[in-house]
């Protein structure tokens, strides 16, 4: 068995209301920033999971962010792999691009 460690990152969906995002983006003119537009906040949920494989590690991971980190009425979530460990082999560090769902 190995640990895997991700990060789901949930968004509201394009089309929905961001009153938090919209008052960091209106606040950015009194800090002097004038560069950064369409401000989208969102939450960070970090995890890890015990399995016999990545791919069974994935699928633990994603019906969590579909049936309970995420409504997916009004809501996005990305899936990011952070790390993987075995008591073999170590890939501490390891990245790998998110999968986004919807």
């Amino acid at each position: 068995m190995s640990d895997f460690r991700y990060a789901v990152n949930v968004l509201p969906k394009p089309g929905i209301l961001d009153p938090q995002g919209r008052a960091v983006e209106l606040s950015l003119p009194h800090l002097n920033v004038t560069t950064v537009s369409r401000v989208r906040v969102g939450r960070r949920v970090e995890l890890t999971v015990t399995a016999a494989s990545e791919a069974e590690a994935l699928a633990v991971v994603d019906a969590l962010a579909k049936e309970m980190l995420s409504n997916p009425l009004i809501e996005t979530y990305a899936i990011a792999l952070l790390e993987a460990t075995s008591s073999a082999v170590s890939t501490g560090g390891l990245s790998a691009a998110g999968s986004t769902r919807s």
